[in-house]
Order: structure tokens, then sequence, then C-alpha cells
């Protein structure tokens, strides 16, 4: 059974065009050779953040939902973690509870 994920990266916000393409062809293919398939993503690009970074005060945010069987935590992060340009990698799992608002 495939659960759905969250993939959540901040990259370098000082890459070019080609390098960002590059680096969003990269996360695809890891995805994808964990056994996972990436249902949407949501560019939302340079943002500052709450603390610096690697002396940088803004990261480049690229939000992924996934589906996966099994835990894609370990396989998935792991390897972006090796990246130069990834600042940051969380795998959340989806829980539908979270998305209802209780009265």
């Amino acid at each position: 059974m495939q659960s759905q994920y969250d993939l959540n990266l901040i990259l370098n916000p000082n890459l070019s065009g080609e390098q960002l393409q590059l680096e969003k062809d990269y996360i695809s293919n890891v995805v994808t050779n964990a056994g996972a398939e990436v249902t949407a993503l949501d560019d939302a690009g340079n943002r500052r953040m709450a603390y610096p970074i690697q002396k940088d005060r803004e990261g480049y945010y690229l939000l992924y939902t996934i589906k996966a069987a099994g835990d894609p935590e370990k396989a998935i992060a792991s390897s972006l973690r090796l990246r130069d340009n990834v600042r940051r990698v969380l795998v959340v799992k989806d829980r539908p509870e979270w998305k209802t608002k209780k009265p």
C-alpha cells in the first residue's frame, strides 16, 4: 500500500536557472529510484528563512508531494543530503486528520 508523503527541500538561493533545473531533475531521479512517484511540486522560490544556513538568509524552497510504499525517508533523504546545493531535507508522512478542522 502506498502512502502520501511531503518532501520539503531548501536549496542554495544563488543557483542559476540551469543549476536549479539540474537539481530538480536529480531530485526526481532519486524519488523514482527509491520506488516512489512525484504527484505534485510546489516551487515556492526564494524565501527568507528564520535563521541563516551556511551564511544565507534566504533559501530556495521546493515542496514535493510523493507516493511511496514503506518508509522513503531513509532512501530519499540520505542521498539528497549529500548534494552540495541542498541545505535542508524533510520527509513527512501526510496524515488526513491534520487537514480536518475540529469544531
